[in-house]
């Protein structure tokens, strides 16, 4: 019996030894396969994110451009501010146009080469006629000038490639002699022109006005000059002071009321002056109507009101009125002759910079169409362009 419960207990024995072996060499299998679990999904994630990281970063390094300039790229660069616009036919309206037109830099100092330019603004309802003598007149002066064209809406200008006219057609809107509108547009030109901040004199012309000097006696003149040239004279008699009407005031009084030419020249101030009011514009629209012919006297009232010592108080446009009539004389063909500018040149004298001088007109006017063959003859000699 003893012998029996001491084969029994060396029997247990023998059982649980060989459990406990089972167990210690089951123990380390599941340990193995766990870390080797474990360290497959850990290199797992570690691929899986190493090519996250240079997908994501290839995205935002050899990504293709986009084809859309954000806006603030472009205000960013300070050559947005100074470059002129690449296109004229912009979709501002009025309101917008004479607000961007508006800006003025507070420091003098520009952070550029700026290489003062005049504007030339011709006002006409369709064609420029004369345009190849302008194109003569201008060539070789690049970058000192800019064109801006205020047509009818309707017109479709094709002037080539080689026209210093060509694509300088501004957005317009219908004008009417004597009104308001007129007004308008020479305000439109003027803040189209104020686009580039390189424009510092702005004449305004019509498509029958001619340059009576070459390019540089013009630029010159006007850059040397103290003052711009505008008309503004307190004219007695029915088509002066005979046009106020008691209903301008308080904005306008008599003694303030003026009269001048409507071809105009002006410096960037004045230009600024021109666009931004909104005290005397409403008076004169509202008041002044046929037989007040608004365009010959709400700027030269308004500047002689607000910045008299800045003007010369004349116009730089020769016209001939001598024929009496509600417009000047108008030359053809026959007319042009070098007799013809002799009488223009001789027995002028008015005030530059204060003094005493015989060189008066720049531009002269009107001229049809006929008077172009024969005003290309004379140019180099007479005019000197």
């Amino acid at each position: 019996m003893t012998q029996s419960r001491v084969v029994a207990i060396e029997e247990g024995k023998d059982a649980a030894s060989a459990i406990r072996t089972n167990l210690s060499r089951a123990l380390p299998l599941r340990l193995i396969l766990f870390c080797l679990l474990f360290s497959v999904l850990g290199v797992g994630l570690s691929i899986i994110s190493m090519y996250s990281v240079r997908f994501f970063v290839v995205q935002q390094t050899v990504a293709p451009p986009s084809t859309i300039q954000p806006w603030f790229e472009e205000a960013n660069s300070i050559e947005s501010w100074f470059r002129p616009p690449s296109n004229l036919l912009h979709t501002m309206n009025d309101t917008e146009l004479f607000w961007r037109a508006s800006f003025v830099p507070q420091i003098k100092e520009y952070p550029f080469k700026r290489v003062p330019k005049i504007a030339f603004m011709f006002l006409t309802k369709g064609p420029l006629p004369l345009a190849p003598l302008w194109d003569r007149f201008l060539k070789g002066h690049e970058g000192q000038y800019s064109i801006y064209v205020h047509a009818l809406p309707s017109y479709i200008a094709g002037y080539p490639p080689s026209s210093i006219f060509y694509r300088r057609q501004i957005p317009s809107q219908m004008v009417e002699w004597g009104r308001m509108s007129m007004c308008d547009a020479e305000r439109r030109l003027t803040a189209n022109a104020l686009l580039d901040i390189s424009n510092e004199w702005f004449i305004l012309l019509s498509e029958s006005c001619i340059p009576l000097h070459n390019f540089s006696i013009i630029y010159r003149y006007i850059s040397r000059s103290r003052h711009s040239f505008m008309g503004s004279f307190d004219e007695l008699g029915p088509y002066g002071r005979g046009r106020y009407d008691p209903h301008m005031e308080p904005e306008v009084t008599l003694s303030h009321w003026r009269k001048g030419s409507q071809w105009f020249e002006v410096n960037r101030r004045l230009a600024i002056n021109i666009i931004e009011d909104t005290t005397y514009y409403p008076k004169f629209k509202e008041v002044c109507r046929p037989a007040c012919y608004v365009d010959e006297h709400y700027f030269p009232t308004m500047l002689s009101i607000q910045l008299p010592h800045l003007l010369a108080n004349r116009t730089l446009t020769w016209t001939d009125w001598s024929r009496g009539g509600a417009h000047p004389a108008t030359f053809g063909k026959a007319d042009i002759t070098e007799g013809f500018f002799k009488k223009i040149f001789e027995g002028q004298i008015c005030l530059y910079n204060s003094q005493p001088s015989t060189s008066c007109y720049l531009f002269a006017r009107k001229f049809a169409p006929s008077a172009l063959d024969p005003l290309l003859g004379l140019a180099s000699k007479v005019l000197g362009y």
